[in-house]
């Protein structure tokens, strides 16, 4: 049923996809389907504000994230060479949404954040996610 697992992470956040990765590689697992761990850099957003970093500020940022993101890959997954991986930037869930739609991704893994004991809450590149995916998404309870 699932070929192509999309699970976006937060770098800054990674406690709240461990859930995530362990119910990606569970699906993936029943399904023989692949996963992506992509991860997105926002952008600049406007000329005037990347005119205030060096040139090479954005080249370094994505090759410090592109390590960060095989640290994260290679602590959670046993073959770290069977996942793919993939650094974007720009608009993280108009990113995510791309991606999904360019690569045929049949589902997409988000997780949740809990706000206390009894409510659970989507953030808003979560609920972008939800709203507008072209595939089924799971969304992960912490």
């Amino acid at each position: 049923m699932f070929k192509e697992i999309l699970l976006p992470v937060d770098l800054q956040q990674t406690e709240l996809s461990d859930r995530a990765v362990a119910i990606a590689k569970d699906v993936s697992g029943l399904h023989d389907a692949r996963i992506t761990v992509l991860t997105v850099i926002p952008d600049f957003g406007m000329p005037l504000v990347a005119s205030y970093f060096p040139d090479d500020a954005m080249r370094e940022a994505t090759e410090e994230v592109w390590a960060e993101l095989k640290r994260f890959v290679a602590a959670r997954f046993d073959d770290a060479s069977a996942i793919r991986t993939q650094v974007l930037t720009g608009s993280p869930h108009k990113a995510v949404l791309k991606y999904a739609e360019q690569y045929g991704t049949d589902l997409i893994v988000v997780p949740a954040r809990a706000i206390n004991v009894s409510k659970v809450l989507l953030g808003s590149v979560s609920t972008q996610i939800v709203e507008r995916a072209p595939c089924s998404v799971m969304v992960v309870r912490p």
